[in-house]
């Protein structure tokens, strides 16, 4: 599993890092992103649902929201 530790950035930061790391990674590999930009909240998961990818877990306490991602299979 990579995990992608955002804290501090804000928004499109987030999604544009989530993205480039979704991207080069194999299908079934799993990426966990940890952000502090509340927006993140809205954007990873529309993201997720963009590329096809599987949002596993979703979790926010008061500081950080972490996302649990399973990579899907590539398109052909």
């Amino acid at each position: 599993m990579i995990e992608l530790d955002l804290s501090g950035l804000k928004c499109p930061l987030p999604v544009l890092r989530t993205r480039k790391a979704l991207r080069a990674m194999n299908p079934g590999d799993q990426l966990r992103v940890i952000c502090t930009d509340p927006l993140a909240g809205i954007d990873v998961p529309n993201l997720i649902r963009e590329l096809g990818d599987t949002l596993m877990e979703q979790h926010q306490d008061e500081k950080h929201i972490t996302f649990l991602i399973a990579r899907a299979d590539k398109p052909s």
